[in-house]
Order: structure tokens, then sequence, then C-alpha cells
């Protein structure tokens, strides 16, 4: 691991992935130790906004590590948003470029790169021995999904809020693998969203129950995708802190400190 200079007030690292080295973020508790929690960012990146996140999961105790998944793409400097998200119309014109980096991290390269991630957190200073904890944003809760269904053995929890393509018709549908999970789940939809449709949430959590795993799978009444994201023009901070509320009461049942 690397320290390397602060790029817009995050002081980042560097890790090893599976294709080169990886930005991230990553944040202790006051005590320095802790289970370990991978947070997967959302399509936007690493950013403040996901720093002062893993600070206050890592507040309840956690050691949290959030890589740069799109490092193949450019560091965190390079595809960092340019303008203000809060910015009516901003929010969506980012999405209009970045949307080819999300496509592009397909299964073949996400899962490899989950593996580097979740062993370089295992071996981290001051992360407990034994299960560690997951959650994604947006596309991040496919790869928490796919971090819990790839190493089940490792991952005790796992969360995803506001996800989308949860659920496909392809193969590798991330909820295809639910098979091998034995994590417990908590998911938060946006509501209307038409990346993870009401067909599609009832889908989800139709695999989770078939494969007898304890989850809850709510949708948030009036939150858009994205309401965590307090630097764009989707943040919903209600659903916010209910998020919030429930992550921490996965982790702590899941994962006391």
């Amino acid at each position: 691991m690397r320290r390397l200079a602060s790029v817009g007030g995050m002081d980042l690292i560097e890790l090893p992935a599976d294709d080169g080295a990886a930005e991230a973020c990553l944040a202790r508790p006051e005590s320095g130790s802790g289970p370990g929690v991978l947070l997967f960012m959302d399509a936007i990146g690493l950013r403040p906004r996901i720093q002062e996140m893993c600070d206050r999961i890592a507040g309840w105790g956690y050691v949290v590590l959030a890589p740069n998944v799109f490092y193949r793409d450019g560091t965190v400097a390079e595809i960092a948003p340019r303008v203000d998200l809060r910015e009516p119309g901003a929010r969506e014109e980012f999405f209009a470029g970045a949307m080819p980096r999300v496509h592009g991290l397909t299964p073949d390269l996400s899962v490899p790169d989950i593996a580097a991630f979740v062993e370089h957190l295992r071996g981290l200073g001051g992360v407990a021995e034994g299960s560690i904890g997951t959650v994604g944003y947006c596309m991040g809760a496919r790869l928490a999904v796919r971090a819990a269904t790839s190493h089940p053995a490792l991952v005790a929890a796992c969360a995803g809020f506001h996800g989308g393509g949860l659920v496909t018709d392809e193969q590798d549908s991330p909820h295809a693998g639910l098979a091998s999970a034995r994590a417990e789940f908590v998911f938060g939809h946006a509501d209307q969203d038409p990346s993870m449709p009401p067909e599609a949430v009832a889908a989800l959590g139709e695999a989770l129950g078939a494969h007898g795993l304890t989850a809850s799978n709510e949708v948030y009444p009036g939150a858009p995708h994205g309401y965590t994201m307090s630097d764009t023009s989707a943040y919903d901070e209600a659903a916010t802190e209910r998020h919030f509320s429930e992550l921490q009461a996965l982790l702590a049942r899941v994962l006391p400190t």
C-alpha cells in the first residue's frame, strides 16, 4: 500500500488491482481497528462525498476501504466531475459521458478486481480476522453482490442502495449467483427507478428467499436513484438517513465491534 498526494481533500492510498494499481479511500475508527468493510462507489467515482460516507461508517467501529473501480479509465482526478452536479441538468450530462465506463466494467473485469480488493482489505493492519462486510451504491451495488457471491466464506454482510441492474436477463446477472452466498443482505431501492423496476425488485426478493438468505429488500418511497449522494441533485436526506440506519444495524448484527 502506498499513500498518495491529497486529491480534492481526500488522502488516497494506492493498492493492487487485477490490471494495475487503483487509488482508494481508507477510513478507520478512532481505535484504528475493527471489522473490515469494502465500499463500492457509485458511477460518479471517488470524491469527497464517498470519503464522508466511509468516515461515517468508520465512526461505527469499522475499517472501510473504497477503491476506484474505474482505475483502467483514469485516476480519481482524471475522471472526476468538472461541474457542480447539484445544478439543473449537470448530473444527467455527466452520466451521459460516464456510462461507457459503467458498461465497460463487465464481470470478467470486476470479479478479479473484487478478489484483489478483498485480499487487500483483509491484509490491512487493524482489520479484524474473519468475516467482512460490503456495501455498494448505484452500479456499486452490483459489485457488492458479486463480492458476496464470489467470496461467500468471507462476506457475511452485504448491502446495496439505489442499485441498478441487480436483476437482468443475462446468465451472469448479479442475482443469479445468490445460490452461493451466505451473507445477510439489505437492499434499499430507489422509487420508480428504471434501472431497478418493481418486477426486478420482486425477482431479487424471490431469489433471496429461494436460497434461504436472510434479507431486507425494500423500496424507499419517493427516493430517486442516487438518493444518498449529497453532492448531486438526486439527494434525499430522509432516505439517506434511513439507509445509514439500516446499514449500521446490519453491520452491528453480523459484524459487531
